[in-house]
């Protein structure tokens, strides 16, 4: 735990929130007007992989037409997974001495008017908050019934495999206190699915940083189509049980 001191401001100053894209522009203003109308001092990185309907373009006079300063731009020219898109967002903000880095897809599936929730941990201590669908109070809004026994699943299997007892282990609306990033190793991880957000979390745990949960609405995207597919559920049944075998390995030795 790296200490209670407030770290960010009640308007969301001394936060980055990186969102990465891939074909969302017509998505992304909405997500971004929402975000800074809940927070108008939070800061907003947009990482674009070259998405081929504009995105990037539509970031770029966003950022443009923000005259606090408050949206920035990476423009990527490789599209090789999510993980790595965030990877290179938390980067350029520890690169900025940004203290709160905080991940949110573009879809809206993640509510900015709910960001503050993870904030006031993050001041109260926290130094890993995740918005969890799984605690009391988490919602889930529109979702697919295969899709959320798939989450469900996983979860449950991540959690039995790791010996965590984080609800929502898969959950990709999540602050982290920059000492935490730059503690855990990030040039070390190769996840580049979904299982980037379990990965993290496990580092996280294993450095002894102390991580909450805070219950989040999660609705399913209006415009678009999920990146989800089998490579990416594939890569996490495998690296969640290397990893948890590597644990339980480490604690035998012991």
């Amino acid at each position: 735990m790296t200490g209670s001191e407030q770290v960010v401001g009640p308007q969301g100053a001394g936060g980055l929130v990186v969102i990465p894209t891939f074909n969302e522009r017509d998505n992304l203003p909405r997500i971004v007007e929402r975000l800074l109308t809940a927070l108008s001092d939070i800061h907003v990185l947009v990482v674009d992989d070259s998405s081929p309907d504009g995105t990037g373009e539509v970031a770029e006079e966003m950022a443009a037409a923000d005259a606090a300063g408050r949206i920035h731009v990476m423009h990527r020219t490789v599209k090789d997974g999510l993980g790595k898109a965030y990877l290179a967002g938390f980067a350029w903000g520890l690169e900025r001495d940004y203290p709160v880095i905080i991940e949110m897809d573009a879809d809206g599936s993640h509510a900015p008017e709910q960001l503050h929730r993870l904030l006031a941990k993050i001041n109260d201590g926290a130094d890993l908050v995740i918005g969890s669908r799984y605690v009391p109070g988490g919602e889930l809004v529109n979702w697919p019934k295969r899709r959320e026994v798939l989450s469900k699943g996983a979860n449950t299997y991540a959690r039995l495999a790791l010996g965590s007892s984080i609800k929502d282990i898969t959950a990709g609306f999540r602050a982290y206190r920059a000492p935490v990033l730059r503690a855990i190793g990030l040039d070390e991880v190769d996840s580049a699915g979904y299982c980037f957000q379990i990965d993290l979390a496990w580092r996280t745990l294993q450095h002894g940083f102390t991580v909450r949960e805070v219950p989040i609405t999660f609705t399913e995207r209006e415009i678009g189509e999920s990146k989800m597919d089998g490579g990416v559920i594939m890569e996490s049944f495998l690296s969640v049980a290397r990893w948890g075998w590597q644990g339980r390995t480490a604690r035998f030795r012991s």
